[in-house]
């Protein structure tokens, strides 16, 4: 029995011991895998969508004004003052009669009907600003998901150049580290002077909170990406990608020319001036008549039970022409108010178009630069590391002194620093690009 009992007991620990390992597994995460998580998960970006069910159902709001209108009322009396009315005597020298008639019924049931036939333009108005209003809540959502995949994009490659700057900084402890076991053994000979080993454990030593900082900024670069994605902080994940130069042509304005046919913005503006030339049309047509049916049945009874003749109908069927003949000049207000909507559409719509031809040519002297960088880093790179080399022999050698190694050292450093630094320039830059132009590859 005790066997079973330590039986029991092992297997209990090696599942939970495998369950957590496996909810501790890291989260795998490609660029793509990236961008597909966060258009899922990202709150902002499906809050926007949420935009476009509201703007949806605003449609069928304004189409459901087009149909008949049929309305029931219950009613029931609870109190009530009936009519007297007073009737002169027939005999003379009599006082007059007084008799109390009952107009009303204490149970009434009434359907009415309603149902436009003219409104001046005001509903076929309200229809149109309704779907010119979905239409501009959709290329918001299209501006939503540019901006996710952009931010996404600027994320996932700020964690490959975090991951740079620590191997960076690791590649600086190791060298110091090598370099002062050397001078270490050359001080224990008498080659090299107490100085130079205290300056070579000092470099040392100052690198290290370098390399916690370049640490910590991976984890707050993973932080970042994380809440883009919509995943929990504790989440581990763990990136699979490279920063890379990968040289392409750029025709600048063709790039203009498909921003200007492609941003989401230009065309959402565009709509919100169709919406309020609609909304003149509403206030120029509330100055008009309009024609409308309406109709009522109704049954009425004193006592509520379903006997033969308790209850009576009546119904009545009307046309009804409603003629606005003064409200306040309150059209008027409207229709200016509606015009200076659109003056102010148009001019914004030309800044806006100012703004997005900035945008792409920023976008492409970004990447002119970053190009520029790349091939001069890249050649700094290895000349750096071919200085530090000779510096390091040279030492040796005793032609040259301990800061002499320690700038080759440095140098190294900032030029790979340098060159991660530009790929990653290139890499946002190009993203950068891709959001001005309007081009979402994803979609």
């Amino acid at each position: 029995m005790k066997n079973a009992v330590k039986v029991l007991i092992i297997i209990s620990f090696v599942l939970y011991t495998g369950s957590l390992g496996f909810s501790q597994e890291k989260l795998k995460l490609t660029l793509e895998k990236s961008v597909e998580l966060a258009l899922k998960q990202n709150p902002q970006h499906l809050a926007t969508a949420q935009r476009v069910d509201a703007a949806r159902s605003g449609v069928r709001e304004a189409v459901s004004a087009f149909f008949p209108s049929l309305n029931g009322q219950g009613q029931r009396t609870l109190n009530e003052k009936v009519m007297e009315l007073e009737f002169p005597s027939m005999i003379p020298g009599e006082p007059p009669q007084r008799v109390e008639i009952d107009f009303t019924r204490d149970y009434q049931f009434s359907l009415a009907l309603s149902m436009p036939l003219y409104t001046g333009g005001l509903l076929v108005a309200g229809y149109k600003q309704a779907d010119y209003n979905l239409k501009s809540s959709q290329q918001q959502l299209r501006q939503s998901r540019q901006s996710t995949v952009f931010n996404t994009k600027q994320a996932f490659f700020g964690i490959l150049l975090a991951e740079h700057f620590v191997e960076v900084a690791q590649e600086s402890v190791k060298d110091a580290e090598d370099f002062y076991e050397n001078v270490k053994i050359q001080y224990e000979v008498g080659m090299a002077s107490q100085f130079d080993l205290l300056r070579s454990e000092v470099r040392l030593a100052n690198l290290q909170p370098q390399l916690i900082k370049a640490k910590n900024n991976l984890e707050i670069a993973k932080l970042n990406l994380k809440t883009i994605l919509g995943l929990d902080l504790s989440t581990e994940i763990e990136t699979e990608g490279k920063l890379e130069y990968i040289p392409s042509e750029i025709d600048l304005e063709e790039c203009i020319t498909k921003a200007l046919s492609n941003r989401p913005e230009l065309k959402q503006l565009s709509f919100q001036k169709m919406i309020a030339g609609e909304g003149l049309k509403m206030a120029r047509a509330s100055g008009l008549p309009s024609v409308a049916v309406s109709g009522q049945y109704n049954f009425w009874a004193d006592q509520f039970n379903f006997k033969d003749d308790t209850w009576q109908n009546y119904y009545s069927l009307n046309l009804v022409l409603s003629i606005p003949v003064f409200n306040g000049l309150s059209s008027s207000a409207k229709a200016a108010k509606s015009k200076a909507a659109i003056r102010e559409l148009e001019l914004t719509q030309e800044g806006l178009i100012e703004m997005l031809k900035f945008e792409v040519m920023q976008a492409v002297l970004k990447i002119k630069e970053a190009e520029q960088s790349l091939l001069s880093q890249g050649k700094n790179v290895e000349q750096a590391q071919e200085s530090l080399r000779i510096a390091e022999l040279n030492y040796n050698e005793g032609l040259v002194t301990i800061l002499d190694v320690q700038q080759a050292q440095t140098a190294l450093a900032q030029a790979k620093t340098n060159y991660s630094q530009a790929l990653y320039d290139y890499a946002v830059a190009r993203a950068e690009l891709d959001k001005a132009t309007g081009v979402d590859k994803n979609e």
